[in-house]
């Protein structure tokens, strides 16, 4: 008989929120794309399912002037907005704290001043479990922007596994083609 391990587990909560928040805003007709760990996950799962790192929230890419509209069309399905230091978010009633909730970010724009590139709002791809996440490209021009710890490791899960093409490549700038070789020097 098999059982659900804490990992499996906790990949289902965080996969049937998404998928809640996704399903709210397609029927809306709102567009996102799902972005960060989870985004990373999904892409290495299909090429490398015991490459991929979990991650403990969902982040959302999309258009500011959607707010209003979005917090209409989940809160329906159980979420409320939150604007907590500085961070936009919608908490799921099942998982009322900020670490679990969906957090937004808007596409276009930068996430803090000092980033190197906004947000990019390349079309999504739909997953097996129904919703919209961020295009490889754009998950490694977000993460060598951000270049935080966790980002240099999305990074490094992305090309261990043949995510990030010469073609992703050719696509970044001279100071994130510079973070890429650095992320790679040091595998």
């Amino acid at each position: 008989m098999a059982t659900n391990t804490i990992f499996e587990n906790a990949v289902e909560k965080l996969l049937d929120v998404t998928g809640k928040f996704g399903s709210a805003l397609d029927a809306a007709g709102i567009p996102y794309r799902v972005i960060g760990g989870l985004a990373v996950f999904l892409h290495v799962d299909t090429r490398d399912p015991l490459a991929a790192r979990m991650t403990k929230d969902v982040d959302v890419a999309v258009d500011r002037k959607s707010l209003d509209a979005i917090r209409q069309a989940v809160e329906p399905y159980g979420f409320t907005f939150r604007h907590v230091a500085g961070v936009d978010m919608f908490l799921d009633a099942n998982e009322p704290r900020a670490r679990n909730a969906v957090h937004v970010v808007f596409a276009g724009e930068k996430v803090r001043p000092d980033y190197l590139e906004a947000v990019p709002a390349s079309d999504p791809v739909r997953v097996a479990q129904g919703f919209l996440i961020a295009p490889v490209v754009d998950l490694v021009h977000m993460k060598l922007t951000s270049f935080r710890l966790k980002d240099k490791v999305h990074i490094q899960d992305m090309d261990a596994v043949g995510l990030i093409t010469p073609e992703i490549e050719a696509t970044l700038s001279p100071v994130l083609a510079e973070r890429l070789a650095e992320v790679r020097a040091t595998e």
